[in-house]
């Protein structure tokens, strides 16, 4: 007896926690940012430029382009703050804002202290 309520209850359970990820999948799907809709997929494939940019941070700052580099810390800074004003809200467009404002942030400093702190540091050694 006991062994069939532990088993009745389990499957209960089961069928509760199934019911549970079918409706937030539901949900998502429906979302009117869902994955139905260009407002899902455009920051999606704009995760590649971070991603891009993360692999950059092996390489050497010389390689480093001011302009490109301003422009994506540029464009994340402002859809930042447009993804939070549209309806509906997206936040998978943010997240990925975040992301290209940041990684652009750091190879500009990456940039910045290659070509000033570099020579500065070399101006040093030569007087000294």
């Amino acid at each position: 007896m006991f062994k069939t309520e532990t088993r009745q209850r389990k499957e209960n359970l089961r069928g509760k926690q199934k019911l549970m990820a079918t409706s937030k999948l539901q949900a998502l799907w429906n979302h009117p940012a869902g994955p139905k809709t260009i407002h899902f997929w455009a920051p999606t494939f704009k995760w590649g430029i971070s991603i891009a940019n993360i692999a950059d941070f092996q390489k050497s700052p010389e390689n480093i382009s001011y302009l490109q580099q301003i422009a994506v810390t540029c464009t994340g800074m402002i859809w930042c703050r447009c993804s939070t004003i549209i309806t509906p809200k997206n936040w998978n467009l943010f997240s990925v804002n975040v992301a290209m404002a940041a990684t652009g942030i750091y190879q500009l400093t990456r940039k910045i202290k290659y070509d000033y702190v570099s020579e500065a540091e070399a101006a040093v050694e030569i007087e000294g």
